[in-house]
């Protein structure tokens, strides 16, 4: 393996980039793609890049439908065509940056012929099937344009307006007291409507005498008339009454409720559609009146209304499919039905309304108000709701199997399917597939100019056959100019194709994904033709995401710059970053995301840098085993691989949990829940198995098992590698490009590689006692990190401690606190001993508290009394509570889920606050003694040097595999003291920096010194100086002496020699021929052994260890 750089050095962007030109250099998608050749297929949808008509529009500043005749049709579809290629363009540079494997040379496009055809298929299936019927739509209309708008054309431009307000009489047919309906109106009025559910007066006003029917929360809305005398006779007040408000104005004759004015016939204001008349002009109801304005009852025109044309279909005053009164031309004048305002524009038409209906004697009230209006972006002129005519798939009868089909599939969130999604199935409606543009899919119908004769083509085939023309592109501007010839003779004339367009797709998935609103979009259409045209679902599994936002909470807008550039972010961060960010958002549970920047670097610095560290910790300590063995790293393989080593048993164990939820998190598609498993892992395999491991991973308890060890982590980072490429795909290139070089045979590739399987055997036992060991070492922790009145201050980790008390009921588990895991568990918490029990109140006292969070709405008033005579339970009380798990007190039955049972630490007799101190979670208890003495002294100022000297090789920029000498020199003046702790913690050091402290005073003459730094010790008040030295050969002058039979100068020759050769290389050498090498090299020098150990010493190091030794 090779070296790999600081993190901090580490740039995440370039390494992507450079892993970008690594699958450009192997073609390793299409490589990928061969390898799986005979794999099932897995088909997934994904949105291609799409252009809208608007930018065109803006493009070209063209206004009005006409211009685009004007201009030619196909041109203007040569220009959307153009902008297509360009949005491609643009999609690829950004799909490709982020590491999407995506066949562009073979994708589809919506503006492609294949694609095209499809949905001509598609359609005329629906209409042989009998599906498809030709009706009326209410959308908005721009008169300006003379063209429908879709619902997000419509609302680009609101403007505040002022409109009229008013009132008008509708007479009720038979009534006694000749009592009229109020409402607002326009001349093509059918219907009235009202909500079943609302209570309705019958008042007459108390000055006119006039009799209404209003919705009694309404009756405000009515003319606050003063009357001019006392009306005679017995009134019915409405209790509450304020004087000159219109409870005096009116008089209460009857109460009743919506449901009852069903079926009611009315006089209407105009006589336009009196052939209506047997049908319409009397009351419906409808849940979609609302009492918040108005009068409570509405007035139908379903020409010009989504609810009106609804609720007059639903109650048959018109009927799907036959033509509908339009009394209002493409221009927006009314026609000649509406004899009296015939070619007046309607928002003009307004005051002479008016007028007429005052002249009738049925204005109740007029005025005007302030409300925001929707204007056509295009030509800025007010819009208004119109029929038009459009060609609908009969959706609602196939409500029932729709809702069986959507039971079928499987969705995250899966609220939305079950309530979202199936709440509109349930209440779908006849889906309207025509939209009056020009660039898109063109319906492929054929239609005489008399509207008997329909032909729908299923294919270009049929087209050419019928027609005689050959085709090669179904946009309008190829297709509109052909006719066919009618199947009834010449006399007939000819079919011309109607002018209208479907967009949609139409085929089958394994999963989907998209936003929440296409609930009621792309989902939708998907659900509806699968289910018309294959009776089953489109999906089996479907993702749907929530909306990304600006950090400020708005939408993102390229108007307002409220958020950075994609690639901008992914060219700082990385583009690993920026996906698992996403993923581990509420994005992926249909929730929306406000998006920071910030959040994409908590990723790099919790879930990257750990990651890569834990890499570049392996890499470093494999270098320096290959030192010492003077040959390669070769890892041990799983199958070979056997520790008996408790922490690579459970680091094992977890990756195998690792591998098992991940595999079931996607099998369930919960893309949100596999981040936090990943950074539980990360968590575990830095803080856990490194930390606790640097003394195997070191080398510092043999080269066999640092060899294992290292062989544990290098399989737990492969491992966990090939689990995370599906999220982290550049990421785990770049490490396994570094892992394989070490494993002969490996795939080229990470993306080349199976997902790893899960392993049924797991050391699920181990995984859940180094669990609860992280429980007693979080536990230890707060306890030292814990201040009180007793103790001001902390107890760092540095302070060693004298004794840990471990109280758990289970004995199973305390025998691998005392067993396996204890020497872990006290260096972690720096304590010398570890005692165990499994008496739980030897050091507690049971105390009850009530759970007010259940009790709390259970019991109300009861909850205070209760909660005291809970709390007075005594000890005995609780254990009997614990084993009957029921209680009655103050007459009420508690369970075991009603009461807390806390545990406070019983300090022992005759120790301080301050000596000893306890903390509980769940089961477990961790008591520390606090007490210090001496020798806790002498190795608190142990760590403290370790911890100065590993700072210094830090900062003088030393690898683990840089071996130096390390001299210490007191700065005190009296240094019996610290020389006495260096004696007593000699072994330790040794341990911790790798090799011996050595004093100042054995530092050789010609030792080049690395750094050095003096540093002191304030609680200690000792001072000292650390300097770290290039390894120095120690020579025994004796023995070399007596190489050369005492000869001086040939004996400083052979040391100068030594010294001149590098260090490394006389190091591999002595290792070669097992602590000899032979000098032969040395001009008119005789032919010597230099034997290790007898003529010369590596370091200083060895060479006190020797001395020592004897």
């Amino acid at each position: 393996m090779e070296d790999v750089c600081e993190g901090k050095e580490f740039s995440f962007p370039l390494e992507e980039k450079k892993v970008l030109s690594f699958w450009t250099q192997i073609d390793a998608f299409k490589t990928q793609l061969k390898r799986t050749d005979n794999c099932e297929e897995y088909i997934f949808y994904d949105g291609p890049p799409f252009a809208t008509e608007n930018e065109i529009d803006r493009k070209l500043n063209i206004k009005r439908r006409d211009q685009v005749l004007e201009m030619g049709i196909d041109k203007y579809n040569e220009e959307c065509r153009s902008i297509v290629a360009r949005y491609v363009e643009e999609w690829e540079k950004i799909i490709t940056r982020t590491g999407r494997w995506i066949d562009f040379s073979n994708g589809y496009k919506t503006m492609d012929l294949s694609f095209m055809k499809s949905v001509w298929w598609g359609f005329a299936q629906l209409f042989d099937n009998n599906l498809v019927y030709r009706g009326f739509k209410v959308m908005p209309y721009s008169t300006g344009c003379k063209t429908p708008l879709s619902n997000f054309e419509a609302g680009q431009n609101y403007k505040d307006v002022v409109d009229p307000e008013i009132m008008v009489t509708f007479p009720v047919i038979d009534d006694q007291d000749n009592a009229a309906f109020v409402a607002w109106t326009l001349p093509s009025n059918l219907a009235l409507c009202v909500n079943a559910k609302f209570v309705y007066l019958k008042v007459r006003n108390n000055n006119t005498g006039k009799v209404y029917v209003v919705a009694e929360s309404r009756l405000s809305s009515l003319p606050n008339d003063k009357p001019k005398a006392e009306t005679a006779g017995d009134t019915k007040k409405v209790k509450g009454a304020k004087p000159n408000s219109e409870e005096n104005s009116y008089q209460v004759l009857e109460k009743f409720n919506g449901a009852s004015l069903v079926g009611k016939k009315y006089e209407p204001l105009f006589d336009y559609c009196n052939d209506f008349s047997s049908v319409a002009f009397r009351v419906v109801a409808d849940d979609y009146v609302s009492n918040d304005s108005g009068t409570g009852i509405v007035h139908c025109a379903p020409a010009f209304g989504e609810d009106d044309y609804r609720v007059c279909l639903e109650n048959k005053i018109i009927n799907k499919g036959e033509n509908l009164v339009v009394a209002v031309d493409d221009d927006g004048f009314f026609t000649e039905r509406i004899t009296h305002f015939s070619g007046l524009y309607v928002k003009d038409a307004d005051k002479d309304i008016i007028k007429a209906v005052k002249a009738k004697g049925r204005l109740v009230k007029s005025g005007s108000f302030t409300h925001s209006y929707p204007f056509c972006w295009r030509s800025d002129t007010p819009l208004i709701y119109r029929a038009v005519p459009s060609w609908f798939v009969r959706v609602e009868q196939l409500k029932e199997k729709l809702l069986e089909n959507n039971d079928k599939t499987k969705w995250v969130p899966k609220y939305v399917k079950d309530k979202r999604f199936h709440n509109w199935l349930e209440n779908a409606r006849d889906w309207a597939v025509s939209r009056s543009r020009f660039w898109g899919t063109p319906l492929p119908i054929w239609i005489s100019d008399d509207g008997e004769e329909v032909v729908v083509m299923d294919s270009v085939e049929k087209l050419e056959k019928l027609s005689g023309v050959k085709v090669f592109d179904l946009h309008r501007h190829h297709i509109d100019q052909i006719t066919i010839p009618s199947s009834r003779g010449h006399e007939f004339g000819v079919l011309r194709r109607v002018e209208d367009e479907l967009f949609e797709k139409n085929f089958p998935g394994d999963f989907v994904a998209e936003g929440l609103d296409q609930t009621r979009g792309w989902f939708y259409t998907l659900m509806v033709l699968s289910t018309a045209l294959f009776d089953k679902p489109a999906f089996k599994y479907l993702i749907c995401n929530g909306l990304v936002l600006a950090e400020d909470g708005k939408k993102m807008s390229k108007k307002l710059m409220n958020y950075p550039p994609p690639l901008d972010v992914i060219d700082e961060y990385g583009a690993d970053a920026v996906r698992l960010y996403l993923i581990n958002s509420p994005v992926v549970r249909a929730e929306p995301l406000r998006f920071k920047k910030e959040g994409v670097l908590g990723v790099v610095k919790d879930v990257f840098l750990p990651w890569y560290n834990a890499n570049r910790f392996l890499v470093q300590n494999a270098k320096r085993l290959e030192i010492e063995i003077c040959r390669s790293f070769v890892p041990s393989n799983l199958a070979t691989l056997q520790s008996s080593n408790v922490l690579d048993q459970w680091i094992h164990s977890a990756t195998q949990t690792l591998v098992k939820d991940v595999h079931e998190k996607m099998d369930e598609y919960r893309l949100d829940t596999v981040v936090p498993l990943l950074l539980e892992f990360l968590d575990n395999l830095t803080n856990i198995y490194v930390r606790f491991n640097r003394k195997r991973l070191k080398g510092r308890t043999g080269k066999d098992d640092c060899h294992t060890a290292l062989s544990t982590l290098y399989n737990v980072l492969l491992t966990s590698c090939k689990v995370m490429t599906p999220f982290t795909l550049f990421f785990t290139e770049t490490l396994y490009q570094n892992l394989r070089k070490v494993c002969e045979g490996s795939e080229e590739s990470i993306h080349y590689c199976s997902f790893p399987q899960k392993e049924e055997a797991r050391g699920e036992r181990i995984e859940e006692s180094v669990k609860e060991k992280k429980k007693i070492i979080e536990l230890a922790r707060n306890i030292r990190n814990r201040k009180s009145d007793k103790r001001q201050e902390q107890l760092p980790l540095k302070t060693p401690l004298k004794e840990m008390i471990v109280v758990h009921p289970d004995a199973e588990f305390l025998d691998d606190i005392t067993g396996k895991l204890k020497q872990y568990v006290l260096d972690e918490l720096n304590v010398r001993s570890l005692v165990i029990c499994n008496d739980t109140l030897k050091y507690a006292s049971l105390k009850a508290v009530p759970d007010y969070s259940v009790l709390g709405k259970r019991l109300g008033k009861s909850m205070g009394f209760l909660a005291q005579e809970v709390k007075k339970m005594s000890h005995q009380d609780i254990l009997k509570f614990k084993e009957t798990k029921e209680v009655t007190i103050a007459n009420h039955s508690l369970k075991l889920t009603d009461i807390k049972i806390v545990r406070d630490f019983k300090r022992p007799d005759g120790l301080k606050d301050r000596e000893i101190d306890a903390a509980v979670d769940g089961e477990v208890m961790v008591i520390l003694d606090l007490r210090e003495d001496e020798s806790l002294k002498n190795e608190g100022v142990a760590r403290e040097i370790v911890n100065r000297i590993q700072k210094l090789r830090k900062k003088s920029c030393l690898e683990p595999t840089n071996f130096v000498e390390v001299y210490f020199e007191s700065l005190d003046m009296d240094d019996y003291v610290v020389q006495r702790v260096l004696c007593s913690q000699e072994q330790y050091i040794k341990e911790k920096i790798g090799s011996p402290l050595l004093h100042c005073t054995l530092m050789p003459p010609d030792v080049v010194i690395i750094s050095d730094e003096s540093f002191e010790l304030k609680e200690s008040k000792f001072s000292f100086k650390i300097s770290l030295a290039r390894p120095a050969l120690k020579f025994n002058e004796e023995a070399l002496l007596a190489l050369y039979s005492g000869d001086v100068k040939f004996a400083t020759r052979l040391q100068t020699y030594l010294l001149s050769r590098d260090h490394s290389n006389l190091k591999s050498e002595f290792q070669a021929g097992d602590g000899k090498i032979s000098v032969s090299c040395i001009e008119k020098l005789p032919v010597v052994t230099v034997v290790l150990g007898e003529h010369i010493h590596l370091t200083v190091g060895d060479y006190l260890l020797s001395k020592k030794s004897t």
